[in-house]
């Protein structure tokens, strides 16, 4: 098995940034694909930001964003200390939503994963709420 917890949601302002990190324990997290997805209430859960395994071998291909966040977010990965963060600019109050930390373990090399199913590992949630 593999346990994500996610951690660093809370208040922001409209404009704000905000950084989130997810730890990860057990599996082998340097192959394992990573993603954001986020769930606002009565929404379904959709689709943030994904990484590879191995992003610096892809350079940009390594990562994918959704278009509403594009341009405001940053998905990054220290495999040395099983992390994966995602750091949100100029946040607006449609990103407010629980934030959720996905795992995909196996991956294959340079596959990034957009899907929900596609994923079999998932943390608990952080909260984001952004005022206006």
């Amino acid at each position: 098995q593999v346990l994500l917890v996610e951690s660093g949601g809370g208040l922001v302002q409209a404009g704000g940034s905000l950084r989130l990190s997810c730890a990860a324990s057990g599996g082998t997290f340097s192959r394992a694909a990573m993603g954001w997805f986020r769930q606002a209430p009565g929404k379904e859960r959709e689709f943030v930001a994904a990484i590879t395994w191995a992003p610096s071998a892809w350079g940009s291909l390594g990562t994918r964003y959704a278009d509403s966040v594009k341009g405001r977010c940053t998905i990054s990965r220290d495999n040395a200390k099983n992390t994966v963060s995602l750091e949100m600019n100029a946040l607006k109050p449609e990103d407010t939503a629980v934030y959720y930390c996905a795992a995909r373990l196996p991956s294959t090399s340079g596959m990034l994963y957009l899907r929900t199913n596609e994923y079999g590992f998932w943390g608990q949630g952080a909260q984001v709420t952004v005022s206006s």
